[in-house]
């Protein structure tokens, strides 16, 4: 019987062993080198992960090789290892997102081994010349820089920013396929040493001594749909430590997450330029906002701006899925989980996405015994048609990037940017540079508040402050809120971050939130009502088998999905994964999925 090399290979699917085929005499494959193989009727693109030696008997062959050589080499192999373990995603999912196109006939360097240096520590930049200060170290930075956004859109700007100062490699799918590979391979050679990308970026090669610098780590469009399901803040925590790299993170919202890092020496914060900042006022809507979405604060406000020609942004809240009293602006929240709880307007309950408590809707507030609660808001549309009427000479237009698409949302952009007044969401802030309106109203905020989501005064905050920052040092920022003395309200007004951060790392750490626990998602789908919930009750056995924190699965699409929320500590992927190995993601049985996303967003 012959004896040759088994080359171990991983696909993109979801599923988490390797996959067995021998190497053809002709062909010489090493782990890290992409091939085709046989698989399901079909020849699959793959990367071989591992070989071996075995006999041949019954293993199909190889087909081809698709590069000449490993696109991956061993210390990044084993970085997307991690990412698919800490993920929960497969390997070969992992591979596939994070690799450039196949690009057959064009020549490819050898893939490079990360030097492994002392790790640096993280260094955070949060003043109002961050991102200044970022282009200046970049500038000053012998080796490879990889920077990474969190959109297509600004890694465009960067890229046309930083061509000044050399040949800028861009690895983003704004760019054709051809391109973006041939981008990568002059990464590996040596022929550029700036390289400007999005989450698809994470594993560029990149000249030693490297640096790696993450732009607004806060943003939720770091941990896009799709595996592998991790932030890119923490991806890139990791490679800069097995890179020894250089990690610079400007954000002026930084995560809760980073900020601990920072506030327990694990991570640098560096000296904070405050810069101007517009005066801050909060107006009280207890008992208003009925009839009229301004109070008179803001609607004097917003006449100033306009009478000294500046521009007004009014950004409201797509949201209003929780109770609030209108007398004293108190939000029923969930006694055992601390967030606000969901308002149904069907059925008239209030109800916790987390630990699935329901009760019916109260008809007196707890707090002050008022009897006027409300899910009301003011939506964008709504608010727009109560200004025609009040400023009939403006020009007003609506901008919601996260409501439209293609040439609608072309044309409300086209629209808002010569206009007087944009009423929006808060994508509405892109449209703004900073240091150029003469007023930031926000309409309903409170509606951020009562999202039922640990993360909702984290979001806020960053909302806020971006409103702020893009305002004039001698313009207005008013606030319209229920909850005048909140603490984010009062760091913004005082532009001090520290004051956020520090409630709210109290709140995490007592609630048992990120980051001093870790959170997974896990949703059992089935083909029936029943096979769902079956599949449900066994995953809920199994962690709780596993001695997780494990909160009841809640009903989702009419029951053919259940949503499951647990908790654990540093290591809870690898309690997940084990836990639930004999099931998913694809039941064996056929009786439907499992998927699982770690450290969820939203």
């Amino acid at each position: 019987m012959n004896r040759t090399q088994i080359a171990e290979v991983v696909f993109d699917l979801p599923v988490a062993h390797p996959f067995s085929y021998s190497v053809p005499p002709h062909l010489t494959v090493v782990p890290g080198q992409r091939v085709q193989a046989p698989l399901g009727g079909a020849v699959r693109p793959g990367v071989v992960v591992g070989l071996r030696a075995l006999d041949t008997a019954g293993v199909k062959p190889l087909a081809a090789a698709l590069e000449p050589g490993p696109i991956m080499s061993r210390s990044q192999l084993d970085f997307a290892r991690w990412i698919s373990a800490e993920s929960c995603s497969s390997l070969g999912s992992t591979s596939a997102a994070l690799l450039p196109p196949v690009l057959p006939g064009e020549p490819m360097p050898s893939a490079c081994e990360w030097s492994g240096n002392r790790a640096e520590t993280p260094e955070l930049f949060v003043g109002a010349d961050r991102l200044a200060r970022v282009r200046r170290e970049i500038e000053a930075h012998a080796g490879g820089v990889l920077l990474l956004t969190a959109d297509i859109a600004t890694a465009a700007d960067w890229a046309a920013s930083l061509s000044a100062l050399g040949p800028v490699a861009r690895l983003d799918s704004g760019i054709a396929d051809r391109d973006r590979r041939r981008a990568w391979n002059a990464l590996a050679a040596g022929a550029a040493r700036l390289a400007v990308g999005t989450r698809s970026a994470l594993l560029a090669p990149i000249p030693p001594p490297a640096m790696l610098v993450l732009i607004d780590e806060h943003e939720a469009a770091h941990k896009p749909p799709g595996a592998p399901r991790i932030h890119s803040r923490d991806v890139v925590l990791r490679r800069a430590a097995l890179e020894g790299a250089r990690l610079l993170l400007p954000s002026a919202t930084p995560s809760v997450e980073i900020w601990w890092l920072a506030d327990g020496g694990r991570a640098r914060l560096h000296p904070v330029d405050p810069g101007s900042w517009p005066a801050v006022s909060v107006a009280d809507t207890r008992g208003m906002l009925r009839a009229d979405p301004l109070t008179p604060a803001l609607g004097r406000a917003a006449y100033d701006a306009l009478a000294r020609g500046r521009r007004v942004c009014l950004l409201v809240s797509r949201l209003s899925s929780a109770l609030a009293c209108d007398d004293c602006g108190s939000v029923p929240r969930c006694p055992e989980c601390g967030i606000a709880l969901a308002f149904s307007r069907v059925e008239k309950t209030l109800a916790c996405r987390f630990c699935a408590r329901r009760d019916a809707a109260p008809d007196t507030c707890g707090a002050c015994g008022g009897r006027r609660l409300s899910a009301f808001g003011w939506g964008a549309e709504r608010v727009e048609h109560a200004l025609r009427r009040r400023f009939p000479r403006a020009r007003i237009a609506r901008y919601d990037p996260d409501a439209m698409r293609g040439a609608r949302l072309a044309k409300q952009r086209q629209e808002a940017t010569g206009a007087d007044i944009v009423i929006g969401t808060r994508g509405a802030l892109r449209l703004f540079e900073p240091a150029s309106l003469g007023l930031a109203g926000f309409v309903t905020p409170d509606q951020f508040l009562r999202v039922a989501d640990f993360r909702a005064s984290e979001r806020a905050f960053a909302l806020m402050w971006a409103a702020a920052e893009r305002v004039r040092p001698d313009g207005q920022v008013v606030i319209q809120s229920q909850h005048h003395d909140h603490y984010i309200l009062r760091a913004v007004i005082d532009q001090d971050r520290a004051e956020f951060y520090k409630h709210e790392l109290r709140f995490r750490a007592e609630s048992g939130y990120p980051p001093f626990r870790r959170l997974c998602r896990v949703t059992a789908r089935g083909r029936s009502a029943s096979a769902a919930r079956a599949l449900a009750d066994t995953c809920v056995g199994r962690l709780r088998d596993a001695r997780l924190t494990v909160y009841p699965a809640i009903a989702e699409r009419r029951g053919l999905a259940w949503r499951i929320l647990v908790k654990g500590r540093a290591d809870l992927p690898a309690h997940v994964s084990r836990a639930l190995e004999d099931g998913g993601p694809a039941d064996r049985r056929g009786r439907g999925m499992i998927e699982i996303e770690m450290d969820p967003v939203d």
